[in-house]
Formats: C-alpha cells, structure tokens, sequence
C-alpha cells in the first residue's frame, strides 16, 4: 500500500544523516559516561562501541520493513493487522513520542536549572520552547529537517573544546582492558543503547524521502558519526576523571567544560548549555511531527491540530516532575520503553511482515 506524499514535502537522501544524528545525539550526551561506568568501569567504551554497531542490524530490519508495505510503520501496521487493528497498534506511538519530549525538555531544564538559574519556571520555559516547536512543526517536515541540519552543524565546534581536558588527561586510566566480565559489558552495552535511542523515527520519515534507497547510506553514516562522537567523549572522560570522581559528577560533560578558559569567556559551560539548545529543539520537533503525523493518519484529524494537543499534554505532564529522583525515573522507563521498541518489536514486526507477505504470496 503505497502514500502518496507531495514531491515538494519530500526531502534529499542525505539529509536523512542529520535527522537521525539528531536524535539519537540529545541531553544523554551531557550524563551518559557515568552511567555506563557504574557497570563496566573503564572498559565501558567497548560497550559504547558493541551498541553502536548493533542499531545497524536494527536499521536494516527497519528499512525491510518499510520496504515491504511500501510506505511507514503505519501502512506496516495495515500490511500486518488490516486496517482498524493497525490504526489501534499506532496509537501507542503518539504516547512513546510524547514521552520523549517530555523526558527531553525536563532533563534539559533540569541542567539550565541546575546550572544557571536555579529559580527558573518549568512552565514558561517549556511553554516558550514548545510555542517554538510548534512554530517549526507548522512550517512542514522540510523545515523540521532544516533545523535538525543547523542543530547538527551549528554547534559542532564544541566537540574540539573537550580537547581542553588533554593536558590534564592520564590515558592509563583504561588500563587494563578487558577488565570487566562479559555480563558487566553486556549490562554497559544496554544502558549505552538507551542513550543511542531515536533512530526508529526512520519508521516515520521513510515516505518523505527522495529515492528512499539512496538514503540508507546516510543514515549507517549518521549512526556511525554519532557512535564517533559518543566514543571520543567517552575516552576523554575516561582520561580526565578516575573512576571514583566520575561517579561523583552526574553531568561530567559540563563539568570538563569548567576548565576551558578563553579571553573572551569566563564560564565557558553557560555557553555550552545555551548552545545546547540547538541540539534539544531539533529533537523535541521531529518528536513532535511524528507524534501528530500518527494522530492525522489514525483519526484523520488535521496534522496541526494533533501537534496543539500532544503540546498542550506536554505543558500539563512535564510540571509532575520536579526532584532528581523523579526526573531520573522518567528517564529510566523512557529507556526502557525505547529499548523494547527498538530491539523488542520492530524484531517481531519484521517477522509477522514476513509471514504475512508469505501466506499472502502462496
């Protein structure tokens, strides 16, 4: 079952590269070290490797699947389930995207909170951000991509002030490797792949890609620049902390930037924080398009309106958590949720397209 989706709402194979990077390269970035840590020590960064490899089979049971109902997970649901048991088993895809943002936008105003403004409204901060959003999503999937380019390209040259850290850095730290057990890295590696979570969105941007094959090669790029990245701040934190003062940090990417000193700024992590921003807004409107392009296709609803209410339950949901220990719950059920998804069901719903596709065809 083919859609049918205007040349001009389409966009270029390899803008695809930003839209995944985007997501899966968010406010995990600002934390994730620690935790990964806590499991495997040091050799952790094997585990950062082992899970950036292994969402490349992921994306290639993703793209079987899109290439088979030709179309998104929503004509995949059709192709499976028939038409109102497949709209039924899309409907809790708005709720997983409504999830993200949440937890996204309150992880990030938790850091601006902590950081910067420690008096600073929940509320206004995130109505402000999702009026922006919303803005952006009104503007079309284009624009949406748009911004997940200048989130991507923008604040790209804060990846070299992590090489402030060398001279303090004691690269022996990693030794020995392979110093851990198997479960250890294997625990590592599912923590880590919680933090890759957001590439599943290539469910829902399939059909508004300009010659769909050509993007595949961009998107295995975009997840390998993003696992390039995870790596090299892994190993830098590595270096700059032991083990027993990165468990004392929860935000030990922030906390290198506190050493970076140039003429021109004093407190070079307001900078990095602010700059951030052009890596969560990205996020946020992709999450949020997909979230009311799935309300439009269910209850075929205009896309505006569906986007104005996952906003308005956003603005009601992310004032319910307010202390650290609510706010990291919500991030370990969001990453569970993501991680069941991602190497849960688009597994089995590969296969059921299979089955399908087979019984059909005898």
């Amino acid at each position: 079952m083919e859609q049918f989706v205007s040349e001009k709402a389409k966009i270029s194979p390899f803008l695809v590269f930003f839209i995944i990077h985007q997501m899966q390269f968010g406010v995990g970035v600002l934390g994730f070290q620690r935790v990964i840590a806590q499991s495997a020590g040091y050799d952790a960064w094997i585990a950062v490797l082992i899970a950036g490899l292994s969402i490349h089979v992921i994306l290639w049971l993703i793209y079987k699947i899109v290439e088979t109902a030709n179309g998104d997970i929503m004509t995949a649901h059709t192709f499976v389930f028939g038409k109102k048991m497949g709209k039924l088993m899309s409907i809790p895809f708005v709720v997983y995207f409504t999830i993200i943002i949440v937890t996204t936008l309150r992880t990030y105003i938790e850091v601006i909170q902590v950081w910067m403004f420690p008096d600073m409204s929940t509320f206004w901060y995130s109505l402000a951000f999702c009026g922006l959003a919303i803005y952006i999503v009104f503007g079309g999937f284009r624009t949406v991509t748009g911004m997940a380019f200048f989130g991507t390209v923008l604040p790209a040259y804060l990846i070299f002030t992590f090489l402030f850290t060398l001279p303090y850095a004691d690269f022996k730290n990693l030794l020995p490797i392979f110093d851990h057990s198997i479960m250890d890295l294997v625990m590592a590696t599912y923590q880590m792949s919680i933090t890759y979570l957001g590439y599943e969105v290539l469910l829902f941007v399939y059909p508004f890609i300009k010659e769909p094959q050509k993007s595949k090669k961009w998107v295995h790029f975009g997840v390998l620049f993003t696992s390039f990245q995870y790596v090299f701040l892994c190993i830098v934190t590595f270096a700059y902390f032991s083990e027993e003062q990165l468990q004392r940090y929860i935000w030990p990417t922030l906390t290198m930037w506190k050493i970076v000193e140039m003429p021109f700024v004093e407190r070079f992590e307001y900078v990095g924080i602010a700059n951030w921003t052009l890596v969560v807004l990205p996020s946020v409107c992709i999450s949020l398009w997909c979230a009311g392009r799935i309300v439009k296709k269910v209850t075929n609803l205009k896309q505006k309106y569906g986007v104005l209410m996952i906003s308005i339950v956003v603005l009601i949901t992310i004032n319910f958590f307010k202390t650290r220990q609510q706010i990291s719950t919500l991030v370990d059920y969001t990453g569970k949720i993501a991680f069941f998804i991602d190497y849960g069901y688009i597994p089995l719903l590969f296969f059921l397209i299979l089955i399908v596709k087979k019984v059909r065809k005898n």
